[in-house]
């Protein structure tokens, strides 16, 4: 049986026990990171905590409906047995909110399309061999962006300030993404406050030898897999593999612990190409997208 169980009545040691020994176990979906992350969040339950489907959700005219937080990657459902009935989540979920959407992952394996499930993709790279064997995979672009980095004498540092990184994207991503509003920024702050203090997130900044800040970016850390959840350049400094020395240096660091690296995934062609250059295969995975909202209340999230 399938409970919908609030965030305030959910049994947190059950919840992330579910979480940490699921088959589908991801950082994102820990009750602290939620917790940091989601203005709201419910959990549909399975049984004893068999199986756990957290659902990050808001409030707009009376209307509660879920929706996807910025920097968490994938959610979906969690469960102990590979024989998880994927629909009997989906149905409850839609007796309770008209309005989703929201991120699955990919270890959901759903192989039924309906008209609520959408394909995305993620791009990873197995990182189980030695370095040498990953950089042999890189495109030949990738191997030219780094030697221009070695001659322009770029440097690494890790466990920057996250400070720094904010400032970073805020002043090139964030001004292309003016729908990251000064409440995302905050919330990515402590998020990258607690990893770090949880020991599960590490920040790597490029600095050229100027000492100018050039790229950064922030890797979580769970389990086998390192997953780049933010990241950014200079957009004035990008003729010196600014960027694919940030990657590889993260890469050659996590390749001695790790045995998946995660690009953080990206259905663009020319992102998904970019990330595909340093040998990266492509995951599919879904997200829900379900209006059925009555006609005259659609437009609430237009």
């Amino acid at each position: 049986m399938i409970q919908h169980i609030k965030r305030t009545h959910l049994d947190l040691q059950k919840y992330d026990a579910c979480i940490e020994n699921s088959i589908q176990s991801r950082i994102y979906a820990f009750s602290w990171y939620l917790d940091i992350v989601a203005d709201n969040w419910d959990v549909l339950v399975l049984d004893d905590y068999k199986a756990v489907m957290p659902i990050p959700w808001r409030k707009k005219f009376g209307i509660k409906y879920v929706y996807p937080p910025f920097w968490l990657l994938e959610l979906g459902v969690f469960s102990l047995d590979e024989k998880v009935d994927y629909t009997s989540f989906f149905k409850i979920l839609f007796t309770h909110f008209k309005f989703v959407e929201t991120r699955l992952n990919t270890d959901n394996l759903i192989q039924k399309s309906t008209s609520f499930l959408v394909d995305k993709r993620m791009q990873l790279i197995s990182i189980k061999e030695e370095y040498q064997a990953v950089f042999n995979s890189y495109r030949k672009d990738r191997r030219k962006d780094l030697r221009k980095a070695n001659k322009a004498d770029l440097s690494e540092k890790w466990d920057d300030n996250p400070d720094i990184l904010i400032q970073l994207f805020r002043d090139n991503v964030g001004k292309r993404t003016p729908f990251i509003v000064e409440k995302d920024y905050d919330v990515l702050r402590s998020l990258m406050q607690i990893c770090i203090e949880k020991r599960v997130g590490e920040i790597l900044s490029i600095y050229n030898k100027e000492h100018k800040l050039v790229a950064s970016g922030f890797f979580l850390k769970h389990k086998t897999s390192s997953t780049i959840l933010v990241s950014s350049t200079d957009f004035n400094y990008r003729k010196n593999g600014e960027n694919t020395f940030l990657i590889d240096r993260a890469i050659f660091k996590f390749q001695k612990n790790y045995e998946v690296f995660n690009f953080g995934g990206s259905s663009m062609k020319s992102i998904a190409s970019y990330f595909s250059s340093f040998g990266a295969i492509t995951n599919d995975y879904k997200q829900i997208k379900c209006n059925n909202l009555p006609f005259l209340v659609k437009l609430f999230k237009r």
